[in-house]
């Protein structure tokens, strides 16, 4: 695979390394040169200096033979054009980018070209919810046409002593994995659902609110934390 990053910051530095310690290609985008000097970076990534937002810059980096862009700068109004070049000019499969203000989250969308957008604060939330909520649905990863779920089962909850297959989960909805006293159940039709048990579930956002009633039943509260509205 071969990743473009926008942003030398500690952020970008990390992932850059991250991925060519893994073996992938790196293109590492920065455009102050005196930052780019001072990096101290493993072998694999290519640094250049330019403006992200340049398309003649980005052009001349060769951004189109790119699988990922990654925009990590700290600037949100520069993350969005980046990723918008990368998607609609540059055809980059995928657009991961970074929301540095969580109320700017709901223009991180493929209407910019994000495929993926990453909000600490909304992330951080999400993980403090899904660890002390029991009986509510908590939204953990925003995908591009998916988000993935997470409920902790009530001693209530409708799915409880009921095998999935029972369940009559939606179509375009999965149950990808059962947390069972800290042990992974790789999820079947005949595996039983448990009070206590940690179920994550891939959702489209028709039917989140199947899946909802499902497990959590009709008198729940609000679905948690978003992370990529």
């Amino acid at each position: 695979m071969k990743a473009a990053i926008a942003g030398a910051g500690n952020v970008g530095t990390h992932i850059a390394n991250d991925l060519a310690e893994a073996g992938h290609e790196v293109l590492l985008l920065e455009q102050d040169p005196d930052v780019a000097a001072r990096l101290r970076l493993v072998e694999g990534v290519k640094v250049v200096v330019a403006d992200a937002c340049e398309p003649t810059l980005l052009s001349a980096a060769g951004l189109e033979t790119c699988d990922v862009m990654v925009s990590v700068t700290g600037d949100d109004e520069d993350n969005l054009v980046i990723s918008l070049l990368a998607k609609q000019v540059f055809a980059v499969p995928r657009v991961v980018a970074r929301v540095n203000h969580p109320n700017n989250q709901w223009l991180f969308n493929e209407t910019w070209g994000v495929d993926i957008a990453v909000s600490t604060p909304h992330l951080l939330t999400a993980l403090v919810e899904e660890a002390v909520s029991v009986g509510s649905l908590v939204r953990l990863l925003q995908f591009e046409d998916a988000r993935l779920v997470e409920v902790t089962l009530a001693a209530d909850s409708p799915a409880g002593n009921r095998a999935i297959s029972e369940l009559g989960v939606p179509r375009d909805a999965t149950v990808v994995a059962v947390i069972r006293e800290r042990h992974v159940i790789v999820p079947r039709g005949e595996t039983v659902m448990e009070a206590g048990d940690e179920v994550l579930v891939l959702v489209t956002p028709d039917s989140e609110e199947a899946v909802k009633t499902l497990f959590v039943g009709a008198k729940a509260g609000s679905t948690g934390a978003r992370t990529g509205d």
